[in-house]
């Protein structure tokens, strides 16, 4: 793997959990108190799940980034094309995947962030797509982003469902 591009994904991931980790509030009074599904994971999860997701991210998108940029390849120029659009998608996912923190936990928003949250599993579907057609092991690897983030997208509307956004900011 090249160095450079896993340099770049790891640090855009990096930021990305850190910008998303600056809002979470989980110890909080205001989350304590909303009710939850019976289904919600404990808290240990979702640390251990996101940290193995963003690292599985980094790793996915350099291996897809290098793919693209590889010169001399069969369509090169086309897999040149697929990577530039591959890095703007990437970046739009990334604003979203930190996006939702803070319209869960500081907005205080819980539909508003179930909806951002849908928005998110299909740019992570699509950033899964985008990598497979760049690099398909890597894809392959990545498809856990997009069904953690469908996972995301359920939990968040049924907590959603479980409080009346009105009684609850």
């Amino acid at each position: 793997m090249k160095l450079i591009p896993l340099a770049l994904t790891a640090a855009s991931t990096v930021a990305t959990a850190a910008a998303g980790s600056v809002a979470a509030d989980p110890e909080g009074s205001w989350y304590r108190q909303l009710r939850k599904p019976s289904w919600q994971p404990p808290a240990i999860a979702f640390p251990l799940v996101w940290t193995a997701i963003y690292a599985d991210l980094a790793v996915s998108s350099a291996g897809a980034l290098a793919s693209g940029d590889a010169p001399g390849a069969p369509g090169s120029k086309a897999r040149r094309e697929e990577s530039t659009a591959y890095r703007g998608a990437f970046a739009v996912n990334l604003v979203l995947n930190a996006s939702w923190s803070w319209l869960f936990w500081r907005a205080r928003r819980p539909w508003l962030a179930a909806a951002e949250c849908a928005m998110l599993t299909a740019s992570s579907a699509d950033l899964v797509r985008r990598t497979y057609k760049l690099n398909r092991s890597a894809g392959v690897a990545l498809a856990p982003y997009a069904l953690w983030c469908g996972f995301a997208t359920a939990l968040s509307t049924a907590i959603a469902r479980l409080n009346h956004e009105e009684n609850i900011g």
